[in-house]
Order: C-alpha cells, then sequence, then structure tokens
C-alpha cells in the first residue's frame, strides 16, 4: 500500500518588492512524482539548493504544491480538514533538535504532541515510556534536554514524533548538525524504527553513509529527481554522482578504485565486511 505518493509537484517561491510587486519566480521543485510504499524506508538525496528540504515539507503539509498534487495515505495535502490527520500520519523531525524540544524535562517534552492531540493521561505515559524505550532514551527520561548531546538531543525529537503513532516519519537533515557519534546513534534509532516497528521512514539527507540500508534512493538536482534506484543501483554511478556535487560512501569508492585498476571486485560494494571478502577472493 502506498502511504506517500506524489504527482507532478511543484513549487514556486515568489519575490516580490516593496510594492507587493513580483520580481522573480524561482521553482524549487519541478514536476517532481514517486510513490512511496508503507514500510519503506527511503532516502532522498541531493546537495545544497537541490531542492530536497523544500520537498520534503510537502510530506505533511507544511508547504503546499504550486502545481501537482501529494497524498499522504490517501489524503490531498490541500484539504485544509484533513491537516490535522495527515501531521498525525506523517510526523516532521528537522535539522535542530533544539528548535523542535520546548519542554524542561525530556518525558514532559515527549509528551507535548499526544497531549495536544488529546490523547487521556494514562495513554500518554504509555506512549511516552514506549517512545523513549524505542529510541534508548528512557533512562534520560528525568534529565533536562540542556544536558544531554546532539544526537541524544535529536533521538528526543523522533521519540517525541513517535509518541502521537505516526505511520511515516519524514526526517530532514537529521544528522547534519551533529558529530559523527550522534549520526551513528541517530540512523541506528531509524533502522530500528523501521525494522522492528515497520514504521515508514523517508530520510532527507546529503550523508551518503546514511543511505546504504535504504530500501530505495531518489536523487534530486535543481529540483527534479534525476536518480531513482536501490543503493547498488545509485552507488554504482559513480561519475553521474560526482556531476551533481555527491560522493559515494568511502568504502564504495575505494572499492571502484581498486576495480579500475584491474582488481576482481563486484560492481558495488557497500560495506566493509562486502570489501573484505572480496579481496580475500582476489
Amino acid at each position: 500500500m502506498k502511504i506517500i505518493k506524489a504527482e507532478e509537484v511543484t513549487f514556486e517561491y515568489i519575490r516580490r518588492d516593496e510594492d507587493g510587486n513580483v520580481e522573480g519566480i524561482n521553482r524549487a521543485v519541478d514536476k517532481v512524482s514517486l510513490d512511496v510504499k508503507e514500510g519503506d524506508f527511503i532516502c532522498v538525496l541531493g546537495s545544497n539548493g537541490s531542492g530536497k528540504s523544500t520537498f520534503a515539507k510537502h510530506l505533511n503539509s507544511i508547504l503546499l504544491p504550486t502545481e501537482g498534487t501529494v497524498w499522504i495515505d490517501g489524503m490531498d495535502s490541500k484539504d485544509e480538514d484533513k491537516l490535522l490527520q495527515i501531521r498525525q500520519t506523517a510526523g516532521m523531525v528537522f535539522q535542530n533538535p533544539d528548535n523542535q524540544i520546548i519542554g524542561q524535562v525530556v518525558d514532559e517534552d515527549v509528551a507535548f504532541g499526544p497531549e495536544n492531540m488529546g490523547v487521556p493521561t494514562e495513554q500518554i505515559k504509555e506512549r511516552v515510556e514506549e517512545s523513549l524505550k524505542t529510541v534508548g532514551m528512557y533512562d534520560f527520561r528525568k534529565k533536562s534536554p540542556n544536558h544531554l548531546s546532539g544526537g541524544q538531543k535529536q533521538r528526543v525529537s523522533i521519540a517525541g514524533v513517535l509518541a502521537m503513532h505516526p505511520k511515516c516519519i519524514v526526517l530532514d537533515e537529521p544528522t547534519a548538525m551533529l558529530d559523527p557519534l550522534g549520526r551513528k546513534e541517530v540512523i541506528r534509532a531509524l533502522r530500528a524504527l523501521n525494522e522492528v516497528e515497520g514504521i515508514t521512514i523517508i530520510l532527507i539527507t546529503h550523508y551518503m553513509e546514511e543511505t546504504v540500508y535504504a530500501d530505495r534512493i531518489f536523487v534530486m538536482n535543481k529540483g527534479k529527481i534525476v536518480m531513482d534506484g536501490s543503493p547498488r543501483e545509485i552507488f554504482k554511478r559513480v561519475e553521474e554522482l560526482e556531476e551533481y556535487k555527491l560522493e559515494v560512501p568511502k568504502i564504495t569508492l575505494l572499492a571502484h578504485e581498486l576495480r579500475k585498476r584491474g582488481l576482481r571486485i563486484p560492481d558495488c560494494v557497500l560495506t566493509v565486511k562486502e570489501l573484505t571478502d572480496a579481496l580475500k577472493k582476489c
């Protein structure tokens, strides 16, 4: 079943002068069409200015298309009567966790979303406990968010969305402000949510290593989808990715260079183990 369907989606930013006259139009998203099946782990890649973050904001009606249509679990994103239901279905996590964390204590922050939804108190307690355990932050439930690391704060942000019981979580560059350890913590939590809980994950990123375990990758450039496929299908196209100012995972690039030098390495290596096994056979 498709949980997200975008059909010919275009979004334009309109610049106006002081009198309100149109000075120019910037097309940030240009006729994008894609489908996401429920339970998938999807990554949208692109360099700065590619339109990936603008497109992400269409997936829970933060932005509405200038042209085209986005359906979230069968609901048209432009349907104002469905706005609350859409945002409960597709939760959003942004780049800076400090912009989403508002509680003085971790469990209070995670409870904020369900409280606004009118969830009964006893159920809120259960959801908070469940969500914090899922992202590995239960032991920090009575801590102040101010005392957490960047990776821990981002996991609390994810728990806050998770407590609203969404079918899908859209994450817009959630690790961009984190150190390597923090990035690993967040990606590990996302993989668990997808594999164990069956939650659809749509990850917007420019870190290639984060996409290795995705079911499908979409690459955006200048507002358009220019590549679409599995990680192996995408990362074998090293030179094409470089044209879009993107780098393949370092282990994949190493394997690519070894293959160019005559070693019998498989066409697309994604992990250290795969490369090690290939080298043993050389």
